[in-house]
């Protein structure tokens, strides 16, 4: 969807899924991610969840939102596309910043999968072991 509507950034980063998240003022409420509507990519609880910071400052109405997510699974885009929407709402407006962290939308889980070692089957399972 190309369009040439001036835009506030934000990057959300969750596991291994990456959310490039482009916000635009003069909007109407309109949400696109990978060109498709939030209700046909998402279920109902991730998109709540994902525009959480939307709701909570009451922007809801106020802008359209597109958002390019990739990687990782449902979840992790979801938790992703709040974070690079949270960081593209302080841009747009810095005074939301502070509600915005109060309510830990700023904060970045940096769980990450932890990676198999060798001799090991996985991160930390062992081989079976045999006596004999």
């Amino acid at each position: 969807m190309a369009d040439n509507r001036p835009f506030y950034y934000g990057l959300g980063k969750r596991k291994s899924a990456i959310a490039k998240v482009r916000l635009f003022t003069d909007g109407e409420g309109k949400v696109v991610i990978n060109n498709e509507s939030l209700n046909k990519y998402f279920f109902s609880i991730l998109g709540e969840n994902a525009l959480a910071p939307l709701n909570m400052t009451e922007q809801a109405k106020k802008v359209d939102i597109e958002a390019f997510v990739y990687g990782g699974g449902k979840n992790a885009q979801s938790d992703a596309l709040r974070l690079g929407l949270s960081r593209a709402l302080i841009l747009m407006d810095p005074a939301l910043r502070a509600a915005l962290k109060e309510a830990g939308f700023l904060r970045r889980d940096s769980r990450i999968k932890e990676r198999k070692k060798p001799g090991l089957k996985r991160a930390r399972r062992a081989p079976q072991f045999s006596k004999r």
